[in-house]
């Protein structure tokens, strides 16, 4: 009997918790809609760029893990969207809230559970990142067919939204000024855009300076991506270790949502 009951008050918490989850991210929803033609445009150009720069200029004749280039970049182009699209839908949106607008302080004496604030707030996130990721993707698919899509392939996207997502919501509590979110973009993300095994194998590199790249988020994306879209083995250790970094970021923007509430 105490059983039941323990079971039916978890399902009760986990349905308020989704509930103001999805009201923390009602509004942002909202906004997105309204101005997606233009937020597809705005957020596919740079990859198609990329695309072009270094899968048919740079890279035209070049091979790369026994592939041709352009196959190999193409996953780390989405990696790449995912994580800047994800990182700045959350993170960015929040200093907005935070600093401009003054109303995230209404958000946190709404009576939703700080688990389900922040799930909504990394949520707009995961959106705005899987929402540019397919986009390219659609447009990746009519220049080379021949890449593959599968449960993988969602889960990686989705793990990685997340994961940056959550990264972002992270950076935007700790920062005090829109100076703060413009460093921490410039010392932590633009690098990893370009070493995270995006643009170029790590097989490539010494193996010490392998394994620091290891410790990056987005070259364990980069891996799951290209697993999935090329037909490869599943990466498990890369899968376990985005969820590491996912549980990391996310309890760490829950502590500094609670030492910022307290």
């Amino acid at each position: 009997m105490s059983q039941t009951k323990s079971a039916a008050g978890f399902v009760e918490r986990l349905k308020l918790g989704s509930e103001g989850a999805y009201a923390i991210l009602w509004s942002d929803l909202v906004a997105l809609r309204r101005n997606l033609p233009n937020y597809l445009i705005a957020t596919v150009v740079s990859p198609l760029l990329y695309m072009a720069a270094f899968g048919y200029g740079l890279g035209g004749n070049i091979k790369m893990d026994g592939m041709s280039y352009l196959e190999f970049v193409i996953p780390g182009i989405i990696a790449m969207t995912a994580m800047n699209s994800s990182f700045n839908g959350s993170g960015t949106r929040l200093v907005v809230d935070q600093i401009h607008w003054r109303s995230f302080d209404e958000s946190l004496m709404a009576p939703v559970d700080q688990s389900a604030l922040l799930l909504g707030k990394a949520l707009i996130g995961v959106l705005r990142g899987a929402v540019s990721s397919i986009a390219f993707l659609i447009m990746a698919f009519i220049i080379m067919p021949t890449l593959h899509v599968n449960l993988l392939f969602f889960s990686s996207l989705a793990l990685t939204c997340l994961v940056f997502a959550f990264l972002g919501v992270l950076s935007a509590l700790l920062a005090r000024s829109y100076d703060d979110m413009i460093m921490f973009t410039s010392i932590i993300i633009t690098p990893m855009a370009f070493l995270g095994g995006t643009f170029f194998s790590l097989n490539f590199l010494p193996p010490a300076l392998k394994y620091v790249l290891y410790l990056m988020p987005l070259t364990h994306a980069s891996i799951c991506l290209r697993a999935s879209i090329l037909g490869q083995s599943t990466p498990y250790l890369s899968i376990l270790a985005m969820i590491g970094f996912l549980a990391l970021f996310a309890g760490g923007a829950l502590l500094a949502l609670k030492r910022k509430d307290a």
